[in-house]
């Protein structure tokens, strides 16, 4: 009986779709974090009879045939990137980026990797870095007698020096854009690598046509909703409970089946 089989697919999809789910109401207050939405796609069908086909030898025409669909399976887990709210911090050495764009990350292997989140702090040696102590790029030392660090929206970074009037201009950030975001891999700690499906990085200053600002003081939040992704959750699981009743009722079924036939 095909309905266990293509339940059972329906069971299994739904189950992914609540993990996703679940990660985006997890990171909800994840900073820069981007939500993912589970898309399916229909299984191969099987032809009891082929739409087209002829059926008799006058030519006549079968116009829709019988199809019958064997279940779902996972087409992909696709990243949307729209723009998160940007919160106020007051913190300095918090950067927000309003529009498209990520910073560079220098990993501890020398590879590159991107990120929205803009929660920066600074090493031993005054330089940028995040969270985990990684690099931001390109590298800019603040000095010890810093009294004050500003960028402004084109990622300039100026520090005004104990003594000093004139802010002395250190470096300037720089934003990658990629042609296919959502083809970014995420490794964690809120970092993407660059694969074949994104595309190569595309690096420009901020605020360039096509390329977000910075903002500083601000931090971007997660682009979650948690009203719609609750009605999804919900939806996902009155579906997961019909295809559960769907092999119930196959089941018995086939216990009707069976004690006919006995």
């Amino acid at each position: 009986m095909r309905a266990l089989s293509t339940a059972a697919t329906g069971m299994l999809a739904q189950q992914l779709n609540v993990d996703v789910i679940s990660n985006n109401i997890a990171n909800l207050n994840t900073t820069g974090f981007k939500r993912s939405r589970a898309e399916f796609q229909d299984l191969l069908y099987q032809n009891v009879e082929r739409p087209g086909s002829q059926s008799s030898t006058a030519g006549t025409i079968v116009p829709s045939g019988i199809q019958i669909g064997v279940g779902v399976q996972t087409a992909g887990t696709y990243r949307i990137t729209d723009q998160g709210s940007i919160e106020v911090t007051g913190n300095q050495f918090d950067l927000a980026i309003n529009g498209r764009g990520f910073f560079r990350v220098t990993l501890p292997d020398g590879q590159d990797a991107f990120t929205r989140a803009g929660s920066f702090q600074l090493n031993e040696q005054g330089q940028f870095v995040t969270p985990e102590g990684f690099l931001i790029q390109p590298i800019t030392a603040i000095p010890q007698d810093a009294t004050s660090v500003t960028v402004n929206s084109q990622g300039e970074i100026q520090a005004t020096l104990d003594g000093q009037v004139q802010p002395q201009l250190l470096g300037q950030f720089d934003l990658a854009i990629f042609p296919n975001e959502a083809g970014l891999e995420s490794i964690g700690s809120s970092l993407f690598l660059e694969t074949q499906a994104s595309g190569p990085a595309n690096l420009q200053t901020p605020g360039v046509p096509g390329f977000g600002e910075i903002q500083q003081g601000f931090l971007e939040r997660a682009n979650v909703n948690a009203v719609s992704e609750l009605t999804q959750l919900i939806t996902a699981q009155r579906a997961f409970e019909l295809n559960s009743t769907v092999i119930q009722t196959a089941d018995q079924m086939l216990q009707a089946a069976n004690q006919i036939g006995n």
